[in-house]
């Protein structure tokens, strides 16, 4: 993902593509289409893929006759891009508050193998400092 290829740098119908793209790993355009909620035409989808690969989201490549689009970012680097946007967004900037907040989750269930994990995850972190 380029520097300028944040999150918060998306439309909502920019977002909603780029989430049907991620989600599948690579997409043509009647893919990104049918996995939109109230599709526009096939040639503004295109457009808009166009438009993201200008930004530098995507990328295509040529498969027959179709282009198919897979994100320039790996799936790891789109997760910590979207976690930053999310604890700023909506937890002040908080890692401990947006953790609470999945935690507190009606739905939420953590394993003894998540605690752990966690734990380490937290342990490390106040050795470096964080």
């Amino acid at each position: 993902m380029t520097k300028s290829a944040r999150p918060e740098a998306l439309g909502r119908r920019e977002r909603q593509i780029m989430d049907v793209v991620h989600r599948l790993g690579a997409a043509s355009v009647a893919n990104v289409r049918a996995n939109l909620p109230d599709p526009p035409t096939y040639s503004a989808v295109r457009g808009m893929l166009r438009h993201l690969e200008t930004k530098g989201y995507i990328g295509h490549q040529a498969e027959g006759l179709r282009y198919v689009y897979r994100p320039t970012a790996s799936p790891q680097a789109a997760r910590r891009s979207a976690l930053r946007h999310m604890v700023h967004t909506f937890f002040g900037g908080s890692a401990s508050e947006a953790a609470a907040g999945l935690l507190e989750l009606g739905d939420a269930k953590l394993s003894d193998a998540d605690a752990r994990r966690l734990t380490q995850i937290i342990r490390k972190s106040r050795e470096e400092g964080r």
